[in-house]
Protein backbone atom coordinates (compact mmCIF):
# COMPACT_ATOMS: atom_id res chain seq x y z
CA UNK A 1 0.00 0.00 0.00
CA UNK A 2 1.28 3.74 -0.85
CA UNK A 3 -0.28 6.87 0.06
CA UNK A 4 -1.57 6.99 -3.71
CA UNK A 5 -3.47 3.51 -3.20
CA UNK A 6 -4.11 3.18 0.34
CA UNK A 7 -6.17 0.38 -0.30
CA UNK A 8 -3.74 -1.93 -2.28
CA UNK A 9 -5.95 -1.87 -5.34
CA UNK A 10 -3.47 -0.48 -8.15
CA UNK A 11 -2.34 -4.28 -8.56
CA UNK A 12 -5.55 -5.89 -8.67
CA UNK A 13 -6.52 -6.88 -11.97
CA UNK A 14 -10.57 -7.13 -11.19
CA UNK A 15 -10.49 -3.51 -9.61
CA UNK A 16 -12.41 -1.13 -12.21
CA UNK A 17 -9.91 1.45 -11.97
CA UNK A 18 -10.90 3.49 -15.02
CA UNK A 19 -13.19 5.54 -16.52
CA UNK A 20 -15.01 4.32 -20.29
CA UNK A 21 -13.05 7.81 -21.64
CA UNK A 22 -9.87 6.90 -20.07
CA UNK A 23 -10.26 3.41 -21.07
CA UNK A 24 -11.54 4.18 -24.92
CA UNK A 25 -8.39 6.22 -25.07
CA UNK A 26 -6.11 3.34 -23.96
CA UNK A 27 -7.23 1.01 -25.96
CA UNK A 28 -7.17 3.99 -29.00
CA UNK A 29 -11.03 2.98 -29.81
CA UNK A 30 -14.63 4.53 -28.99
CA UNK A 31 -16.94 4.94 -25.86
CA UNK A 32 -19.20 3.45 -28.03
CA UNK A 33 -17.30 0.49 -28.70
CA UNK A 34 -16.76 -0.49 -24.94
CA UNK A 35 -20.30 0.04 -24.69
CA UNK A 36 -21.56 -2.46 -27.38
CA UNK A 37 -19.02 -5.02 -25.79
CA UNK A 38 -21.23 -4.59 -22.59
CA UNK A 39 -24.80 -4.75 -25.10
CA UNK A 40 -23.35 -8.17 -26.03
CA UNK A 41 -22.21 -9.36 -22.99
CA UNK A 42 -18.74 -9.59 -23.41
CA UNK A 43 -18.02 -7.36 -20.14
CA UNK A 44 -19.82 -5.82 -17.78
CA UNK A 45 -18.13 -2.49 -16.25
CA UNK A 46 -18.77 -2.03 -12.54
CA UNK A 47 -20.45 1.35 -11.68
CA UNK A 48 -19.11 4.21 -9.87
CA UNK A 49 -21.53 5.79 -6.87
CA UNK A 50 -22.52 8.01 -9.72
CA UNK A 51 -23.65 5.79 -12.17
CA UNK A 52 -20.56 5.57 -14.76
CA UNK A 53 -19.01 2.84 -16.27
CA UNK A 54 -15.57 1.92 -14.91
CA UNK A 55 -13.19 -0.80 -16.12
CA UNK A 56 -10.69 -3.13 -14.75
CA UNK A 57 -7.19 -4.25 -16.74
CA UNK A 58 -8.66 -7.79 -16.95
CA UNK A 59 -11.85 -6.61 -18.75
CA UNK A 60 -9.42 -4.04 -21.00
CA UNK A 61 -7.46 -7.04 -21.91
CA UNK A 62 -10.52 -8.41 -23.45
CA UNK A 63 -11.65 -5.52 -25.28
CA UNK A 64 -8.45 -5.13 -26.58
CA UNK A 65 -8.82 -8.80 -27.83
CA UNK A 66 -12.34 -7.91 -29.22
CA UNK A 67 -10.92 -4.91 -30.40
CA UNK A 68 -7.91 -6.79 -32.63
CA UNK A 69 -10.56 -9.59 -34.29
CA UNK A 70 -13.18 -6.61 -35.21
CA UNK A 71 -10.31 -4.80 -36.56
CA UNK A 72 -9.29 -7.81 -38.56
CA UNK A 73 -12.73 -7.94 -40.37
CA UNK A 74 -14.63 -10.10 -37.85
CA UNK A 75 -18.05 -8.78 -36.86
CA UNK A 76 -18.78 -7.70 -33.29
CA UNK A 77 -21.27 -10.60 -32.13
CA UNK A 78 -18.40 -13.04 -33.72
CA UNK A 79 -15.79 -11.75 -31.85
CA UNK A 80 -17.46 -11.42 -28.69
CA UNK A 81 -18.49 -15.27 -29.11
CA UNK A 82 -14.98 -16.15 -30.35
CA UNK A 83 -13.20 -14.56 -26.98
CA UNK A 84 -15.80 -16.14 -24.86
CA UNK A 85 -14.63 -19.60 -26.24
CA UNK A 86 -11.01 -18.91 -26.35
CA UNK A 87 -11.74 -18.31 -22.45
CA UNK A 88 -13.34 -21.32 -21.91
CA UNK A 89 -10.65 -23.53 -23.60
CA UNK A 90 -8.59 -21.71 -21.52
CA UNK A 91 -10.20 -23.19 -18.49
CA UNK A 92 -10.36 -26.37 -19.73
CA UNK A 93 -6.95 -26.87 -20.00
CA UNK A 94 -5.90 -25.61 -16.69
CA UNK A 95 -8.38 -27.94 -14.87
CA UNK A 96 -6.49 -31.09 -17.51
CA UNK A 97 -3.26 -29.55 -16.62
CA UNK A 98 -4.76 -29.95 -12.39
CA UNK A 99 -5.67 -33.38 -13.05
CA UNK A 100 -2.95 -34.86 -14.81
CA UNK A 101 -0.57 -33.85 -11.82
CA UNK A 102 -2.98 -34.92 -9.09
CA UNK A 103 -3.29 -38.12 -11.09
CA UNK A 104 0.82 -38.29 -11.22
CA UNK A 105 1.27 -37.33 -8.02
CA UNK A 106 -1.43 -40.27 -7.13
CA UNK A 107 0.61 -43.02 -8.46
CA UNK A 108 3.10 -45.38 -7.52
CA UNK A 109 6.52 -45.33 -8.85
CA UNK A 110 6.94 -47.07 -12.07
CA UNK A 111 8.87 -51.05 -10.77
CA UNK A 112 12.41 -51.25 -11.90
Amino acid sequence: MTADDPHGRLDDDDYPAYTVGRAADMLDTTPAFLRSLGEHRLITPLRSEGGHRRYSRYQLRIAARARELVDQGTPIEAACRIIVLEDQLEEAQRINAEYRRAAGAAEPPAAA
